[in-house]
């Protein structure tokens, strides 16, 4: 399974690990690069220095390549833009936002800068700002979320655009590896299923909430206000969907859901907390370590590219 993303990042299989906030670090980067796929630092809302310190720590467990997802409303975005550059990551993905204002920074240090995408319009923008390849990401995914799905929204994007592109959302296992290749994808990232890898560092409370996830477990929050979410029911989520139907501001729903995210990945509060995760979460039984889920996903889709 050779493609364009492959060669462009020096891996082995067409596979990213998310750079999910709270969950996306040192010791998962490591382990999804290690099994051939390429791994990334959430740099979500941290400092530039604690970036830093993962980056040192990921490069401690693994010479093979790793990359940082800059999440460009982050107030400390500019830190960590700057931080990449000095500690000689080769790989950026970003999100929440446009990447022009790093771009000449970052092209000039040779960084390879894939930003994520849920519009062709964006696609096509970003294309035109200098991303190597985008990452057209469905509304199945967990967290934030667009409008399109990856069925619809992929292979429109690569339609627009000539860069390679990267499909996320909703893929967890080699039959949607194989899909997203057929819509014309040269490349996927995955999120939910590395939350529940062996490596990851989530507490067994939110990994056993996905593992026991059923297909109707996934809802979005946030759709009235323009910033929807998507993660697995809880008390939290039929909360803030009451006071959203009760029309409630934006100010007031978030302050319900501060500090919820990091209070279920490393403190295990699956129920008042934000359990984040895709629709996937429905398919994904069993925890597994890095290498066994990426090499088990890689055999399934090439049974299926090739029959």
């Amino acid at each position: 399974m050779k493609t364009r993303i492959t060669e462009l990042l020096g891996i082995e299989y067409p596979i990213i690990q998310g750079g999910m906030a709270w969950v996306a670090e040192h010791n998962l980067a490591a382990a999804v690069s290690e099994a051939g796929g390429l791994g990334l630092i959430g740099g979500a809302n941290a400092p530039g220095e604690v970036v830093r310190e993962e980056i040192r720590k990921a490069r401690a467990l693994t010479k093979k390549p790793f990359g940082v997802n800059v999440m460009l409303m982050s107030p400390h975005a500019e830190d960590v833009a700057r931080v990449v550059v000095e500690e000689g990551i080769k790989v950026v993905t970003t999100g929440a936002g446009n990447p022009g204002t790093y771009m000449k920074m970052w092209k000039e240090a040779g960084i390879t800068v894939i930003p994520v995408v849920a519009s062709v319009a964006l696609a096509k923008m970003m294309e035109r700002g200098g991303a190597d390849a985008v990452i057209a990401e469905g509304s199945e995914s967990g967290g934030h979320i667009g409008e399109a799905t990856t069925m619809t929204l992929v292979p429109q994007v690569a339609d627009a655009v000539s860069v390679p592109v990267v499909a996320a959302g909703g893929i967890g296992d080699g039959r949607g590896i194989a899909a997203a290749f057929m819509l014309g994808a040269e490349a996927v990232q995955l999120g939910t299923r590395f939350v529940v890898a062996k490596e990851s560092i989530v507490h067994d409370k939110y990994k056993e909430r996905i593992l026991k996830a059923k297909d109707i477990d996934s809802v979005v929050t946030g759709r009235s206000h323009g910033h929807p979410v998507r993660g697995l029911r809880n008390q939290m989520t039929r909360e803030y969907n009451r006071l959203e139907a009760e029309g409630k501001s934006f100010e007031e729903l978030e302050y319900l859901t501060l500090g919820a995210l990091r209070n279920a990945v490393m403190d295990g509060d699956v129920i008042n907390g934000t359990v984040m995760a895709g629709q996937i979460a429905g398919m994904i039984t069993k925890e597994q370590t890095c290498k066994e889920m990426i090499d088990e996903m890689i055999g399934q889709a090439v049974r299926l590219l090739k029959g």
